[in-house]
C-alpha cells in the first residue's frame, strides 16, 4: 500500500504539486492523494 501511496505522490510531484488543501502530500491518505489525483487537482 505504501508503494502505491508513493507513486501517487511522485506523479503529483513531477507535476509541481507538493500541498493539498493546505496540507503536505505525506499527510494525505492514499484515497485523499488518489481522489485529488484523479478528480483534478485542486492547488492552494
Amino acid at each position: 500500500m505504501d508503494s502505491k501511496r508513493n507513486t501517487i505522490i511522485e506523479k503529483l510531484v513531477s507535476k509541481g504539486v507538493y500541498k493539498i488543501n493546505g496540507k503536505q502530500l505525506y499527510e494525505l491518505s492514499l484515497y485523499e492523494l488518489l481522489k485529488q489525483y484523479t478528480m483534478g487537482i485542486e492547488i492552494e
